[in-house]
């Protein structure tokens, strides 16, 4: 990673933001499994990014940092997956295949966004009218000129979500 896990963390807690540049897909994991090691109950994390970003490898990082060892998989056809073998449960969404914000009311969303665990949503912007307006973002580009596998990973919110309650 361009910047040590050190600085990633300095400059979230500090400035509630940081931007990282990976060049590998474990670079990516290992991020994920950075911030999924210090997320909160009741925290929420929205992606955005196209197909194939990496979404998927920093959710996987993520939960390995709340220990969570079972394989993760993008819930593209099941809209949610709910792993419950780490330090917090992990609430991961696919939202890509919602038609609409009430759609999620019948999957039982709000007892996973306002729960215990942690929520990880792919695909936020296609239901950002029923967030809470408290979260972490978390913006995932590619830059094909840099590289196959580099990635520019856009964190903010990271204070505000830390104390919301």
């Amino acid at each position: 990673m361009n910047l040590n896990e050190n600085e990633i963390l300095r400059k979230l807690e500090n400035e509630g933001k940081a931007v990282v540049e990976t060049l590998s897909p474990e670079e990516t994991f290992r991020l994920g499994q950075l911030m999924g090691g210090r997320s909160l109950p009741g925290e929420v994390c929205t992606f955005s990014g196209d197909l194939g970003a990496g979404k998927t490898v920093f959710t996987q990082g993520f939960a390995r940092g709340l220990g969570i060892d079972e394989p993760v998989n993008s819930p593209t056809f099941t809209i949610l997956q709910i792993y419950e073998g780490g330090r917090l449960p992990l609430y991961h969404f696919d939202v890509y295949r919602v038609a609409d914000a009430e759609e999620m009311d019948e999957i039982g969303y709000e007892d996973c966004i306002y729960g215990e665990g942690v929520c990880l949503i792919e695909w936020a912007e296609l239901i950002e009218e029923i967030l809470p307006e408290s979260r972490i973002k978390i913006d995932i580009t590619k830059d094909p000129r840099k590289g196959f596998d580099y990635r520019r990973i856009e964190i903010s919110g990271w204070k505000t979500a830390q104390v919301a309650e």
